[in-house]
C-alpha cells in the first residue's frame, strides 16, 4: 500500500498536465472575492529535489519539466510565440528555484499554497507514513502555513465531511497513484458522494492512461456520473509517445467536473505546444473533449 513515492515521478509530463490545468482552475475561481477552499486528496511530500534522491533514479523530469523549459527557452530566443499560460506555469516552478537552475519541482501542495489569497484555505491529505512527516515539515516552512491543514487520514473517507465548504466555493484535486486497483472504485464512490453534497464544486481528477481495464474505463465512468448529476465536464489527455511494451508512463489525463468555460480554450492553445515540446515519437498527441450540461 505504501510503496508509491511521487518523488520518482516529480516533474514528469503527467505533472505538467496536472499542474498546468490546476493553476488555471484556481486562478479562474479566484476571480470572485469569496473565500475558496481547496482540497488535495493525495498530497505527497509537497516539493521534490531533482538533483538527488528518488527523482534521480527515474529521471522523469528530464523528459518533462527540464525538456519543456529548454523548449520554451529556445522558442523565446528565436522569437517563436508560445502560449502565455505555459510561461505562467513555468513561473510557478521557477519560484522554487534559485538563479534559474532547475533543482526543485513543486508538487501540487506548494503550487496551491503559492496561489492562496488571505481568505483561502488549503486542506492536504497524505497517508504514507514517511511522506506525511516530510509534507508537514515542508508546509511549515511556508508563509502560508497557517492557511493550510495537513491530515494523515484517508481522503476518500474524509472528503464528504468537508463538503460543502463554508463559502460554498471549492476545488478538489483527486490524484491517487492508482497502484491499488481499489482506488478506481473509491474514486467513483467519492465523486457520487461529493456531487450529492456539493454539486457546484469544481473537481479535478488526474489518472494514468495505461493499458489497464480500470484506467481505460475511467473517463466513461466519470461521464456517466456527470450525466446522472447533470454536471458539465471536460476530459483531456496528453500522450508523449506510443511505445507498446514500454513500462514507463506514456500518457495521462485529467477529468474535470464543472470546468470553467475558459479551460477548454486555454488547453486548446497550450496542448499543441506541449506535444511539440514533450513528444518523443510520432505517437505523441492530445485529446480534448467537453460537454455542457
Amino acid at each position: 500500500m505504501f510503496s508509491y513515492r511521487h518523488a520518482f515521478h516529480a516533474g514528469s509530463h503527467a505533472d505538467i498536465l496536472k499542474h498546468f490545468t490546476l493553476i488555471h482552475l484556481v486562478k479562474y475561481l479566484q476571480e470572485k472575492p469569496g473565500a475558496l477552499t481547496i482540497v488535495d486528496t493525495h498530497a505527497g511530500a509537497g516539493i521534490y529535489s531533482l538533483q538527488d534522491g528518488f527523482a534521480t533514479v527515474s529521471k522523469e523530469a528530464d523528459g518533462g519539466i527540464i525538456r519543456l523549459t529548454q523548449y520554451i527557452e529556445s522558442c523565446n530566443k528565436k522569437n517563436i510565440p508560445v502560449p502565455a499560460s505555459i510561461e505562467e506555469y513555468l513561473q510557478y516552478i521557477q519560484v522554487e528555484n534559485i538563479d534559474g537552475e532547475l533543482a526543485n519541482y513543486p508538487g501540487s501542495p506548494f503550487i496551491l499554497a503559492r496561489l492562496l489569497r488571505p481568505q483561502d484555505r488549503l486542506k492536504l491529505f497524505e497517508l504514507h507514513p514517511k511522506e506525511i512527516d516530510i509534507l508537514r515539515h515542508n508546509i511549515g516552512e511556508l508563509k502560508q502555513a497557517k492557511q493550510i491543514d495537513v491530515y494523515a487520514e484517508d481522503s476518500f473517507a474524509r472528503l464528504k465531511g468537508l463538503l460543502p465548504p463554508p463559502s460554498r466555493r471549492g476545488l478538489v484535486l483527486i490524484d491517487p497513484s492508482y497502484e491499488d486497483k481499489q482506488d478506481y472504485r473509491y474514486l467513483e464512490t467519492a465523486m457520487e458522494e461529493a456531487l450529492t453534497r456539493f454539486a457546484t464544486g469544481c473537481y479535478a481528477i488526474w489518472y494514468p492512461a495505461i493499458s489497464r481495464r480500470e484506467s481505460a474505463a475511467l473517463p466513461d465512468r466519470m461521464k456517466k456520473i456527470a450525466t446522472t448529476h447533470k454536471r458539465s465536464w471536460l476530459h483531456t489527455e496528453l500522450r508523449v509517445e506510443n511505445a507498446p511494451g514500454e513500462r514507463r508512463l506514456q500518457s495521462s489525463g485529467m477529468f474535470i467536473f464543472n470546468p470553467p468555460w475558459t479551460l477548454e480554450k486555454n488547453l486548446a492553445e497550450a496542448l499543441p505546444t506541449l506535444v511539440k515540446a514533450l513528444g518523443i515519437d510520432g505517437g505523441a498527441k492530445f485529446l480534448l473533449k467537453s460537454f455542457e450540461a
